[in-house]
């Protein structure tokens, strides 16, 4: 019969509480993720009274107040405030989003903020993204050309060209949907992920490129391109609104036409 165990460090255990400051009458409770690889402890969730009189409209007003009023050592990434870097990825409520664009009032009950799934997590609400920047730079998220620049002007494109990027340069590479994808959960280590799928088709449709072929060669593979099972996961979770699961459909899509020629 087999035998299976779980991982050092995997069970939660139940952690601190934190209530509210007396007198305050309008609460909510936040229940957060906590792990600190140096403690050597099991990681933790901490549950949070807040004050909402005294708190800001969205989550990441709510993880701040945390941080800067009740406990310093909260640790997550945040930047922009504006939904722009994608730098405050994390699961709240169990749907991966970014914290600074999802009101607090579009919660009901407690909510839960957990990091990004099936990635290492580094500290906290920090995943570990080097594996996912990685196979972001594979793709050579850049211009590739053969012919010479012109030689007073920029590399034009007409309007109808420019409009097929739409959808497409909006990611802002939080990985709200690879880390929300199954595939890429088995299969990470080769699978590019709806993320990096999405960036390597708004390259292949850039009329400026002129690097097609080789970058459809490259996402020639069962397992980079072809792990999507259309799951739709990435899609339903992206909190910019894109469609990663169309642009995969697209890729493929460019591959059987130069097949057929």
């Amino acid at each position: 019969m087999a035998e299976f165990t779980l991982p050092k460090n995997s069970v939660l255990i139940e952690g601190k509480t934190f209530k509210a400051p007396a007198g305050a009458t309008n609460t909510r409770r936040f229940e957060v993720y906590r792990w600190d690889p140096e403690s050597g402890e099991n990681p933790r969730i901490d549950a949070f009274e807040l004050d909402m009189d005294s708190c800001g409209p969205m989550v990441l007003d709510a993880i701040l107040k945390i941080k800067n009023e009740i406990d310093s050592s909260l640790t997550f990434r945040r930047s922009c405030r504006e939904g722009v870097c994608g730098s405050c990825a994390m699961t709240i409520n169990g749907k991966n989003s970014l914290a600074c664009t999802k009101a607090i009032d579009s919660y009901s009950g407690t909510i839960k903020i957990y990091p990004l799934p099936h990635l290492q997590v580094v500290k906290d609400l920090v995943p570990d993204l080097t594996h996912f920047y990685a196979q972001y730079a594979s793709i050579k998220p850049w211009i590739e050309t053969q012919t010479p620049a012109p030689a007073d002007s920029e590399r034009l494109q007409s309007k109808e060209d420019r409009e097929k990027l739409d959808g497409l340069y909006d990611c802002v590479l939080c990985a709200c949907c690879s880390t929300s994808c199954p595939s890429y959960w088995w299969n990470s280590e080769r699978y590019l992920g709806p993320a990096v799928l999405l960036q390597a088709y708004r390259w292949l449709v850039d009329s400026r490129d002129e690097n097609t072929g080789e970058r459809l060669d490259e996402l020639e593979d069962p397992f980079k391109l072809y792990r999507c099972h259309t799951i739709m996961n990435c899609t339903d979770t992206c909190p910019k609104g894109l469609n990663p699961a169309k642009a995969i459909a697209e890729t493929k899509k460019l591959l059987v036409q130069r097949k057929l020629g």
